[in-house]
């Protein structure tokens, strides 16, 4: 014991001069005390890159996985397709312009057939048609056309039934001036009811009868054929039902169906990825159209699957693996 203090006092009060500020201490404590001082988390995070060349090589390789996953990610997704829009076709492009627009689909390839077409039988699907078919406030193309040219014969100037006492100059001015009155009238009337200058609701509604004209079976069961029975249905020994008739166009099969919704979706994406990002109701009506068209598309895929109608209605709405496979997320 050291100046006769017992032991129990000198460590109390070698535990008090520990726990006193550095500056309190003596040299003694404070040598031992920075010599004890474990070194701080960068300083071991330093440690472990002192040499430059490995800390450069780790930052390579970490750069080349982070390209690597990026090319994976967008051939993934080139591979599977987009979920909300799948892949631009002419006819998708037809309903944003108004105006159909030729198709790039082989249609002899769909059908499967062996015998070619005949170059005087007429377009086998409405999508192929070049000219605005559908027009404003329910025209066709062929009713106005028949009230312009009625529309002409009435206003037409009259001809004087006494040729001696008609001046002829005077009527080739006359039918001159009628001319020019009826081109400027059929381009005014073709302005009205064209849909380029229509409102949102009235293109959907020309769009969902162009789609009824394109993917209906009235119109499809001509050049499309169904898909071939199956091994249980060629040997069942039940009766075959017959179809019912069909009355007016068709309208309810699932392809249709699909056809309106894609058309419908296109509307509600283009406003979602736009400056109303952040409409919650719109982004809920969008993920239901989704939903409802995957529901669809898979019950397509296990009715119709190989079929004619099922490689018509994906290859003309540019439908990939994505729209009704796995989980869509908006």
């Amino acid at each position: 014991m050291a100046n006769g203090a017992p032991t129990h006092v000198l460590i109390r009060t070698l535990c008090a001069s520990l726990k006193s500020p550095l500056s309190q201490r003596s040299p003694l404590h404070r040598t031992f005390s920075l010599s004890a001082q474990r070194p701080k988390s960068h300083d071991r995070k330093r440690r472990g890159f002192e040499d430059s060349q490995a800390y450069n090589l780790a930052r390579q390789r970490k750069a080349a996985n982070v390209a690597r996953q990026a090319q994976l990610k967008e051939q993934r997704a080139a591979a599977v397709g987009n979920p909300i829009r799948g892949v631009t076709t002419p006819f998708l492009q037809s309903l944003d312009s108004e105006l159909p627009s030729p198709a790039t689909v082989n249609l002899e390839e769909i059908s499967h057939t062996t015998d070619a077409p005949s170059p005087s039988d007429p377009p086998p699907s409405p999508a192929q048609a070049t000219e605005e078919t559908h027009l404003n406030y329910y025209l066709t193309r062929p009713e106005l056309n028949n009230s312009l040219e009625y529309s002409r014969s009435l206003s037409e100037p009259l001809v004087s039934t006494d040729r001696e006492t008609a001046d002829p100059v005077k009527e080739a001015r006359e039918a001159k001036t009628h001319d020019v009155a009826h081109k400027t009238a059929s381009e005014a009337v073709s302005r009205i009811v064209s849909l380029a200058n229509a409102t949102s609701r009235e293109r959907t509604r020309a769009n969902v009868q162009r789609i009824i004209d394109t993917f209906g079976r009235h119109n499809t069961d001509s050049y499309l054929r169904p898909k071939a029975p199956s091994l249980q249905s060629t040997f069942s020994t039940m009766a075959e039902q017959e179809p019912t008739p069909r009355a007016g166009p068709d309208t309810g099969s699932s392809e249709v169906q699909i056809g309106i919704l894609t058309a419908k979706i296109r509307i509600l994406a283009d406003r979602y990825e736009g400056a109303n990002r952040n409409d919650k109701v719109n982004k809920r009506n969008l993920r239901l159209l989704l939903h409802r068209r995957q529901k669809l598309l898979k019950y397509m895929y296990k009715k119709e699957r190989g079929s004619e109608r099922w490689f018509n209605m994906v290859d003309t709405l540019g439908l990939t693996e994505a729209t009704w496979q796995g989980q869509i997320a908006v």
